[in-house]
């Protein structure tokens, strides 16, 4: 039996657990509250990969750049559009949430002693001034993750700047790296029996009507994804790269179709690489460089579910939100979305960044967690279409793109 559920995908195992999460939460009804504490011990586990995580991930999505002089050059131009469709991409993500409200029936109220992280102090002076830690080791120890995202950024660039020197700590942020991502497919294991406790909880709480939101939600990714994919993308390719755009997804669908169906940007690397540089006519340092750059740190679809889930959290549990929480939203959206990684279910990690910054209750991630398979596909989907488009882009105004290879991409 043991054996049968683990050879079973982990998506399949989350939404096997999500329909035996609802059978218990009719069954027990408010006595399911005997169980949240296994969603609790789950949430607290995704909670424990956040500093580290993010710590390793943005380091070494910076030196992986090479140099600080190639890091202004063709790094400078593609970490510039990353950034720029990541805000992009979740300020898409909040208006869509703003607009459809799929959280604002919910009128959910936490249990008594319930811990609720505090909510963003109003004041842009006191935001500026606690970026910078008085101490990372102890912002770290705290879970202060905007000085952390801080202080990790800084670092990254001085290693770069150390030039051999550096050398030997690039190599450990890379393993570093490497590390939590396994570490985060590990944790990932607990999510059917998360999933299972929190799914439980809310429907014997709640009722059935906190599930009607979920369809809204899955409605609301795949728009926004749409959107990105139709609208945003094409306009780079045109104003900023000036090529056809047909000639493109023409050229990229195989990667499109690997990261579908693996949910997974690492697993479809060396496919968008391939279609890149094949099929798009990219030269081989530009396309290894960016595309493998926009593998850590190029999350546009991510981006944009966070900033519908930090709405959809705020409006089901109430939370107040003022100019400043919106600007926290996309500050922690892009910089949590370039932070996850190219793994399933990294999307949740980053998402307890996000709520945790505006004051929002981090139970906002039982609502999601049965369902982020099928979200995770769209937005694996169009992070890698990113990665092209970014790549394509950069070495277009490089002068490293063959023009008659990449309009011949149909031939292919």
């Amino acid at each position: 039996m043991i054996r049968a559920w683990f050879r079973l995908s982990l998506w399949k195992r989350v939404l096997l657990a999500l329909v035996l999460g609802l059978v218990a939460g009719i069954a027990l009804g408010e006595d399911a509250v005997s169980i949240k504490w296994i969603g609790d011990l789950f949430i607290r586990s995704i909670k424990m990969l956040v500093v580290p995580l993010i710590f390793f991930s943005l380091i070494s999505g910076i030196t992986a750049v090479g140099d600080i002089g190639r890091l202004g050059r063709v790094g400078g131009r593609a970490l510039l559009i990353f950034m720029a469709t990541a805000l992009i991409a979740v300020s898409l993500g909040m208006t869509l949430a703003a607009i459809v409200q799929p959280g604002a029936h919910l009128s959910i109220e936490l249990p008594v002693g319930s811990v609720v992280p505090s909510a963003p102090d109003q004041s842009l002076v006191a935001m500026i001034i606690s970026l910078v830690p008085d101490n990372p080791i102890m912002a770290m120890a705290q879970g202060s993750i905007l000085p952390v995202i801080l202080f990790s950024v800084l670092l990254g660039i001085a290693i770069l700047a150390s030039g051999e020197e550096g050398a030997p700590l690039v190599k450990a942020m890379q393993a570093g790296s490497v590390v939590m991502q396994n570490m985060t497919i590990l944790v990932m294991e607990l999510t059917p029996f998360g999933v299972f406790a929190l799914i439980a909880w809310v429907v014997g709480t709640f009722g059935f009507d906190a599930l009607v939101p979920l369809a809204k939600l899955v409605a609301l990714n795949y728009v926004g994804c749409a959107i990105i994919l139709a609208i945003i993308y094409p306009l780079i390719l045109r104003l900023v790269a000036r090529l056809p755009v047909l000639d493109f997804y023409r050229g990229i669908i195989d990667a499109q179709a690997v990261a579908f169906s693996t949910a997974s940007s690492n697993a479809a690397l060396p496919v968008t690489l391939r279609c890149v540089e094949r099929n798009l006519g990219v030269s081989n340092a530009v396309a290894s460089f960016t595309v493998a750059l926009g593998a850590t740190i190029n999350m546009n679809g991510t981006a944009m579910y966070l900033g519908v889930i930090a709405l959809f959290g705020a409006q089901a549990y109430g939370t107040e939100l003022n100019w400043m929480s919106y600007a926290l939203i996309a500050l922690t959206s892009t910089l949590g979305a370039i932070g996850a990684a190219g793994v399933p279910g990294s999307g949740l990690v980053m998402m307890s960044l996000v709520l945790s910054s505006i004051g929002v209750p981090l139970e906002t991630i039982a609502f999601v967690a049965g369902i982020n398979h099928i979200l995770d596909m769209a937005r694996t989907m169009t992070n890698v279409t990113g990665d092209a488009v970014v790549a394509v882009a950069v070495g277009r105004l490089a002068g490293e793109l063959d023009v008659d290879e990449y309009v011949s991409a149909d031939d292919i």
